[in-house]
């Protein structure tokens, strides 16, 4: 997950936790709620009059930010069905 120094982390827990609880938990809206979330939170620290660089820049974060999210969290969980469920090859 993101590497930054752990007395950096406590700064941002309430803030995110009090974001966390307005995101609806119905499946149809969340995904909605949570890219507008995300896009301003770019824009409020990047600002609308953004070069290049910072394109390239919040792109590479947040694909590193899927990649890690991925690897962490999606991989280890698609491990555990395998074993639960069967291998594709199983079928």
């Amino acid at each position: 997950m993101p590497y930054i120094n752990r007395k950096d982390r406590q700064q941002y827990q309430d803030i995110v936790k009090s974001i966390a609880e307005l995101i609806p938990q119905d499946r149809s809206l969340r995904p909605g709620h949570m890219n507008y979330v995300i896009s301003l939170l770019i824009e409020k620290v990047y600002g609308r009059e953004m070069r290049y660089a910072d394109h390239n820049e919040v792109v590479g974060m947040l694909t590193c930010a899927a990649q890690e999210f991925y690897r962490r969290k999606t991989a280890p969980y698609e491990d555990k069905k395998i074993k639960d469920e069967g291998d594709l090859h199983e079928l």
